[in-house]
């Protein structure tokens, strides 16, 4: 019972990750675009998760610590991108 729940699982966040993907290729506006990506990182910590249960392992909990980390810190660095056309800021020293 518990194998065909992990199934079902893994098929509707692979679908939801199907349409995730055609909502970054279509998106109508870039801040759509970029909440897409965000979107996807989260979708791919989801499948992990879901694998490792599967599985029973504990090895992929680093890998989803990563995954969660790193989708954050994209979506502040391409948020900051499109809202001051840098993502770090400097000091001028005229």
């Amino acid at each position: 019972m518990l194998d065909t729940i992990m199934l079902i699982a893994m098929f509707l966040l692979s679908l939801s990750l199907l349409l995730t993907l055609y909502r970054i290729i279509k998106g109508p506006t870039v801040h759509d675009r970029i909440l897409a990506l965000d979107s996807v990182g989260y979708i791919v910590i989801g499948i992990v998760a879901v694998l490792s249960i599967h599985l029973d392992s504990h090895a992929y909990l680093e890998t989803i610590l990563l995954i969660g980390i790193l989708a954050f810190l994209s979506t502040i660095a391409l948020s900051r991108y499109m809202e001051r056309g840098v993502v770090i800021g400097r000091k001028r020293s005229d």
